[in-house]
Parts: structure tokens; sequence; C-alpha cells
């Protein structure tokens, strides 16, 4: 069931995800970003480097976003008090409803490619 329910998501997803690949080519990593389309098998989504990601998943009965990304080397938040493993990367899997709403999947993108700018060692000019 979820899995046609993917497709009908994938329908919107696709051309957010192919125009944010479109836009940093040549910003990013020689290969990349690249766009997965296999909803037969489950899963959608875009890679904009091997560490930054955003998949949108179905295991046959629920869906899920998945977003992976890279632990910031330098965090002003961290303590003492507190292990932190920057550098790691981390898969954040959160459940997505049935009734996802673009604004909802263009948040997920927006979170994926702030994260990517957001690195320390990113120097190109980025607009938001």
């Amino acid at each position: 069931m979820s899995v046609d329910q993917l497709q009908t998501i994938r329908d919107r997803f696709l051309p957010m995800a192919e125009y944010v690949r479109d836009e940093y080519r040549g910003r990013v990593p020689a290969g990349y970003p690249i766009v997965h389309d296999d909803t037969n098998r489950g899963t959608t989504g875009i890679e904009i480097d091997p560490a930054h990601s955003l998949y949108l998943t179905s295991d046959g009965e629920k869906m899920f976003a998945e977003l992976t990304y890279r632990s910031s080397r330098f965090d002003t938040r961290s303590s003492a008090g507190r292990e932190k493993f920057a550098g790691r990367a981390t898969v954040d899997r959160r459940p997505l409803p049935n009734d996802v709403t673009d604004q909802a999947l263009r948040n997920l993108i927006a979170e994926l490619i702030s994260r990517w700018n957001g690195q320390q060692t990113i120097i190109h000019i980025t607009d938001t």
C-alpha cells in the first residue's frame, strides 16, 4: 500500500530534486548530485555528495524520510558534560504521513541543502 503512496509522492518530489540537482551541479564533488528514482524497490531521493542525502523510503507499510548528513566539526553548543562525535555521518529517519504536503517535501530538501551549505569547508557563495 505505501509503495503506491510513495509513487504518488515521487511524482511531486522528483521535479524538486531535479531542480536541486541542476542548481548544485558544479558546486559539489564530481559525479554528484545524483537523483535516485526506484519506487518499485521503495525508494526515491537525492544525494548532494557522499555524506549528504535525502531519501523517501517505504518498508511496504510505512513511509519514511531518511536525511543523512555529516555533523559539524565545530559545535559551539557542545559541552564538557556531553560527548559529541563530530564529522561522523548521521542518519535521521523520520516517519512520513500518507498525506505529506508539498511544503513538507520542500522543507526536507531545504534542510538537506542548509546542512550542506553550512559546512565549514564550502567556499562557494550560495543564495537561499
